[in-house]
């Protein structure tokens, strides 16, 4: 998820390196970093900043914006005319609505709470009809205004500390339910409060489960953030792996499945540092997690599970900035084995971007068809996607700039 906090457009005319430098330097983030990012020196990078080199063509423009978590792309080049967002989705049109839900804050309420074991229902069914969708947005955002209202009012309406404990268990679920469907549209200031209250009612909530579940969506609100947040990331994800050591002998499933989803998470951190060994030590801790749960387990929020192992080792590899080992994995990844149609349209996102880092970009544009026939709302939302397909518009390959053109168009980068 992402925050984007990029600046607003310049008041005054600035070369394209300035901006580069000032976006680098907000995002906290070094020469060497970003260099390595690139595939560059940071020789390079000082001379791009610097003037001495002029802006460099699309391709690697589209790399500095997606390495800098651009949220639009005329931030980074100046040029109005490239006003392309790219970490930013476009707003839903059931955004206004579920904001309004959210932002509503109730002291007081006439309306009945219903009990506890149908809004536990009503949310098993959410989560259920998220991973079955291809537009799980659309979904979800029908869903959420009453899910968010009813949840509220059973945190009002308790009579009991248990009955607190059991609402604002049920409240961070919706809160976290609601993450999904708000992350990468352009309202950040209203995913941090959503983040914020997740965590709050987790932990009033006293069930490790809650806390794991918030957690692991904040800890990558904070890393979406960009390199200056990865230490936040990490903080949250160890501190809630520490807690929850305790509980994992006699876990149930769902507990252990969010114990490991957060080790991977503490990996892909590491990966997006570019430290090698700690994203596949964690990877490796995740697996062995994996494989205590049941053959057929998929945990309802995180998709954890024996299944998606080896798309989060595609992850890895892509973050690291290995091609080949990408492409490898991805080939040992069986992505029919993912029951849900988002995460199976994610694992196809970065299975192009492993294809692209191995300079295979027609299978690139083919393992991005497959993410939009399983989910188009995925690709539609994803930078990293939309990034490839707009770089792979200006291909030298007539054939690859028309397939990415009309993928373009299917996904909102360009108009029809």
């Amino acid at each position: 998820m992402s925050s984007d906090a990029t600046p607003e457009p310049f008041a005054e005319p600035v070369a394209f390196g300035q901006r580069m430098q000032i976006l680098r330097t907000r995002r906290g983030m070094s020469r060497s970093v970003l260099a390595g990012l690139l595939g560059k020196s940071p020789s390079w990078v000082k001379q791009v900043e610097g003037g001495r080199l002029h802006m460099p063509k699309l391709p690697m423009v589209l790399r500095i914006a997606e390495a800098l978590r651009v949220r639009n792309l005329s931030d980074l080049t100046g040029d109005q005319s490239m006003a392309v967002d790219l970490f930013t989705g476009p707003g839903h049109a059931r955004l206004p609505k579920v904001r309004q839900a959210i932002d509503s804050f109730p002291l007081t309420t006439q309306r009945e709470a219903p009990p506890s074991a149908h809004l536990r229902e009503r949310l098993s069914r959410a989560w259920s009809a998220r991973h079955s969708a291809p537009h799980h947005r659309d979904v979800i955002g029908a869903l959420l205004p009453d899910l968010i209202r009813d949840a509220q009012c059973m945190a009002l309406q308790a009579n009991s500390a248990s009955e607190r404990r059991v609402a604002q268990g049920l409240m961070a679920e919706v809160y976290s339910l609601s993450q999904f469907f708000i992350a990468y549209q352009p309202d950040s200031s209203l995913l941090w409060r959503v983040v914020e209250r997740s965590m709050i009612s987790a932990q009033e909530s006293e069930d490790p489960h809650a806390i794991g579940v918030a957690a692991w969506l904040a800890a990558q609100a904070h890393r979406d953030s960009g390199h200056a947040h990865f230490d936040t990331a990490d903080a949250v994800n160890l501190e809630t792996i520490r807690y929850l050591e305790t509980f994992l002998p006699d876990a149930g499933n769902d507990v252990l499945a969010i114990a490991g989803a957060l080790q991977f998470e503490a990996g892909y951190t590491a990966a997006r540092r570019g430290d090698t060994g700690t994203a596949w030590r964690y990877w490796d801790t995740a697996r062995a997690m994996a494989d205590r749960l049941p053959a057929g387990y998929f945990h309802p929020v995180t998709s954890f599970s024996q299944a998606v192992m080896g798309a989060h080792a595609v992850t890895i590899a892509v973050e690291l900035h290995a091609g080949a080992e990408s492409v490898r994995q991805a080939a040992a990844a069986d992505a029919a084995t993912i029951p849900s149609r988002p995460r199976r349209a994610r694992h196809r996102i970065e299975e192009a971007r492993g294809y692209q880092l191995d300079g295979q970009t027609e299978a690139a544009l083919a393992a991005l068809d497959k993410a939009y026939e399983a989910a188009p709302e995925t690709i539609r939302y994803n930078g990293y996607a939309r990034r490839i397909v707009l770089e792979e518009t200006d291909s030298k390959s007539p054939a690859q700039r028309r397939r990415a053109s009309e993928l373009a168009v299917k996904i909102g980068v360009l108009a029809a």
